[in-house]
């Protein structure tokens, strides 16, 4: 009796452990996580998942929103799977047990926030994400199908390279993987397995992400000889507050959902006239106006103004933001303006997939920040990440679960005797780690100057030349080194900052997130891609 197919699933954020939930009822599910199982970008997540819900609303205006936030470089066709699918599966969601914050009459209550025309976010208050993660961390826990491995990272994918056969191969058949308490690199075979390991919030010195956010999903692929897509297209979210000494503290859009108006340091509201929806304009229009301020003023912060608003009702809204801000730093949201500035938040681009989220490597599959499906564009419209994280998720186990039994997975299986074990080769324990943490700094810094909210082609010429010696130093670090998860993050982040770099210096115009000081803004409807293959840049 043969076995059941095998999945690996990298990453364990909501379209991770989605994924493993739908294929742990025919299949057997590994799911490897770098840190703990609930530390992950979902779990930051404080606005919630956008869905067509209400009488108002239709998947036609969640489509319009969403073309439009997109600067005209959306795929329509991915756009239309998220806004029709998306919203039953918010359903089944809620079905499973999700406790989305209900109105009075019941149902999930709606909330507006940046680029959306209609209230059509739902949420459990602002710590929607970290909810989230729980449910479905709790349900993979006690799942008979699913084993999960914490503090384990992908080193790379195993493919027909490792057999020396080729320099990149076309079939994925699992990967090697640190255990980072033992520093062993272990051998996962599977039939299929799925990339879900977030963006790389780290490639810049400010940002909303968890520490795990280094690119690891993308540079993996890549390196494995996946094309990616459109990676020039970072965002950064509007309204962060950073504290001195601590990471910054995302404050979710739902608060200029709610009411609040971002004032400069004399008080005056600087969205009117920018936008016609002011505060509520999508949010590279919003972080790059108050990048302009910033500038302008020379201030290194501009505020959000909530003291015009009903306190009781903020409160009840926003309970962790209003807490923290209150108990931590001695902010009362609802007496005093909150200091902010924008953070690098999101990837828009990533590892290319088509409408069943297949990447180029058979039996590969990629979904969430890791993934590009199109539906972003230039610019991601609020709260679609977590739906698109559902929808393409789910989409990667019906075609998996189609096709299970092909030839295809056999032959995968059949060279699955042939994968050798992870070669140490002549690797020591090196006495240069400052060396690399002054690495680390640099190429945020560097992204930070150079590769930020505002670009010229004389900045992206200078970051080029600098990430490229970063990336000799760093590759020659890590083929004569002991593994760890230091060195790891490293190879991972300058891979895809040189990727980054790339992107944005084929993209000779101003859209979206990608804005360049020597072109104009262009938002006409276009699907010229930025593609980046791996046999040109490897």
């Amino acid at each position: 009796m043969s076995r059941k197919p095998s999945v690996l699933v990298i990453g364990s954020g909501l379209a991770g452990l989605f994924f493993a939930l739908k294929a742990a009822e025919e299949f057997v599910v590994t799911i490897i996580s770098k840190d703990g199982l609930d530390i992950t970008a979902t779990s930051y997540a404080q606005g919630g998942l956008a869905a067509a819900l209400s009488p108002e609303d239709s998947e036609e205006i969640h489509m319009r929103d969403t073309l439009e936030a997109g600067a005209g470089l959306c795929d329509e066709e991915a756009v239309r799977i998220l806004v029709s699918e998306g919203k039953h599966l918010v359903r089944e969601l809620i079905e499973m047990g999700m406790p989305f914050h209900l109105s009075e009459n019941g149902e999930p209550e709606l909330s507006r926030e940046g680029g959306h025309s209609r209230p059509r976010v739902l949420n459990a208050l602002d710590q929607t994400g970290k909810m989230i993660q729980n449910f479905l961390s709790e349900k993979v826990r006690n799942h008979p199908n699913i084993s999960f491995y914490e503090r384990y990272m992908a080193v790379d994918l195993i493919t027909e390279h490792h057999m020396g056969e080729v320099r990149f191969g076309t079939t994925c058949m699992g990967a090697y993987v640190l255990d980072q308490k033992s520093g062993e690199i272990k051998t996962f075979l599977a039939d299929y397995t799925m990339i879900a390991a977030g963006g790389g919030g780290h490639l810049y010195p400010v940002t909303t992400n968890p520490q795990v956010a280094t690119g690891d999903g993308v540079a993996i692929a890549f390196r494995a000889g996946c094309r990616v897509r459109n990676m020039e297209f970072y965002q950064f979210h509007p309204t962060a507050f950073v504290p001195a000494t601590e990471p910054p503290l995302l404050i979710t859009e739902a608060i200029r959902g709610h009411g609040a108006k971002l004032v400069d340091s004399n008080g005056n509201r600087f969205m009117v006239g920018v936008h016609p929806m002011a505060e509520l304009a999508p949010r590279d229009i919003v972080a790059r106006t108050i990048d302009k301020v910033l500038k302008a003023t020379g201030a290194e912060r501009v505020y959000l103004d909530l003291r015009h608003l009903d306190a009781a009702e903020t409160k009840a809204k926003f309970p962790h933001i209003y807490e923290t801000l209150k108990n931590n730093y001695q902010i009362d949201l609802t007496k005093d303006l909150i200091p902010i500035t924008p953070a690098a938040h999101y990837m828009c681009g990533g590892i290319i997939v088509d409408a069943w989220s297949r990447t180029d490597l058979e039996g590969l599959y990629a979904s969430g920040e890791s993934a590009s499906t199109g539906v972003h564009g230039a610019n991601r419209l609020a709260s679609n990440s977590l739906l698109e994280a559902l929808v393409f998720s789910n989409r990667a186990y019906l075609d998996i679960q189609a096709k299970a039994g092909e030839e295809e997975y056999q032959s995968r299986r059949s060279m699955h005797a042939a994968i050798p074990l992870w070669n140490k080769g002549g690797a020591e324990n090196a006495s240069e780690w400052v060396l690399v943490h002054h690495d680390l700094k640099e190429i945020q810094h560097i992204m930070w100057d150079y590769v930020g909210i505002l670009r010229t082609r004389f900045r992206l010429e200078r970051a080029k030349r600098r990430i490229e010696l970063l990336y000799q130093e760093i590759d020659d670090f890590y083929q004569r080194t002991v593994l760890n998860r230091e060195i790891l993050e490293m190879r991972n982040l300058v891979i895809l900052a040189r990727i980054t770099v790339f992107s944005a210096l084929s993209r000779r115009e101003s859209r979206g997130l990608h804005f360049m000081q020597e072109y104009p803004e262009n938002r006409t409807p276009s699907r010229r891609d930025t593609v980046i293959d791996p046999a040109f840049l490897c």
